[in-house]
């Protein structure tokens, strides 16, 4: 090949080069979002999710897309992360979904409906039995896009200040517990308070409530509560699970490149296994120092836990009847927890129960 020709086809592939770079860059452009989260600080596995998700995005995307965890308080108060998302405050944030129960009852199938399904039978019906697509037909009508992150597994009942015998100990306690689960207890004489994380402890020592409810062990300790209330019930049946979103503004979602969007999605399916994987290691020492220091573990008794299921399943009917949306994820949902508590009962919790058993054993 003569020189001049060798420079000819260089020339033309350095001019394709030169073409192909800027094409290249309007396909990753720097994108710089703020993430507001319903969570303190302090709890560094619901706030520490946060900011793995985060740093994964910027992983996926060689760095290109930033976006910037703030924590409850930071920009809004935990409890108004989807009115910030929802209007544009923030581009995104994590939240439990049924904290805006009250904007519309069918909130609550986003983080867990009260004696509805555990965590994994849960995960499973957002990813695949279509509880997802009617959670977003839902968040649509407020701008809103979302994606399970984090959960928290089985939650416990809460600290009491006094010992729970019957449903009489219920009538006028004044009990923090999150989401719809408030409209149970207020149906079997409780008092519901909706407080956020960082104000339950100060309302519980000044004995503004009388109980109060949050994740497990692992948070529990972290916020103090062994320390003014003794008493430690189980299970939180309002919470088999406790599924966390990210929830997007619609728009600006819409208007990132796919690939991005894709990042989005994906490190949110790996934030799962980062925040629930962290809690089942970290709950069980947790629980043991709570009781070396002092807390006192109790069962609901079946009584309780009977009233509070039948209350529940009225509830549940009334909604039907009038809420669209909650009659469809119900009727979902319903069918899925029945199929999967009879395949679960063969499998998990025979084997679950065998090992248990064997624990004494060994």
């Amino acid at each position: 090949m003569k020189r001049r020709d060798l420079l000819k086809v260089g020339g033309v592939g350095l001019a394709a080069s030169a073409v192909a770079a800027p094409a290249i860059a309007q396909t990753n452009p720097e994108i710089k979002w703020r993430y507001t989260a319903s969570w303190p600080k302090a709890l560094d596995t619901l706030y520490g999710g946060c900011e793995y998700f985060a740093k994964r995005v910027a992983e996926i995307t060689d760095n290109k897309f930033q976006i910037q965890a703030f924590a409850a308080g930071e920009i809004v108060p935990g409890l108004q992360v989807l009115d910030a998302v929802s209007n544009g405050t923030v581009e995104m944030g994590n939240t439990a979904l049924y904290y805006y129960w009250g904007k519309n009852p069918a909130f609550t199938f986003g983080t867990s409906l009260p004696f509805g399904l555990n965590t994994r039978s849960h995960i499973s019906w957002l990813r695949f039995g279509g509880g997802m697509d009617m959670l977003n037909d839902l968040l649509k009508e407020y701008g809103c896009v979302g994606v399970p992150t984090g959960s928290t597994g089985a939650q416990m009942g809460g600290w009491f200040r006094k010992e729970i015998k019957s449903m009489d100990d219920f009538r006028g306690l004044k009990f923090r517990v999150g989401g719809f689960a408030g409209t149970i207890i207020a149906k079997v004489g409780g008092v519901p308070q909706q407080i956020a994380g960082g104000d339950i402890y100060p309302a519980l020592e000044k004995g503004t409530i009388d109980a109060a409810e949050w994740v497990g062990p692992y948070d529990d300790e972290k916020l103090g509560f062994v320390k003014v209330a003794k008493y430690y019930y189980y299970p939180g049946w309002w919470e088999g699970t406790g599924q966390g979103h990210n929830i997007m503004n619609l728009e600006k979602f819409n208007a990132l490149p796919k690939h991005y969007q894709a990042a989005i999605e994906t490190a949110s399916y790996d934030t799962f296994t980062w925040v629930t994987g962290k809690y089942d290691y970290v709950n069980p020492p947790a629980l043991k120092r709570l009781l070396a220091a002092g807390a006192i573990l109790r069962p609901f008794p079946q009584e309780v836990l009977e009233a509070c299921y039948n209350a529940a399943n009225g509830i549940y009917a009334d909604l039907s009847k009038t809420n669209p949306h909650f009659n469809k994820m119900y009727t979902s949902l319903s069918a899925f927890r029945n199929e999967s508590l009879a395949w679960n009962q063969v499998a998990e919790l025979s084997y679950d129960s065998f090992m248990m058993r064997m624990r004494t054993r060994t």
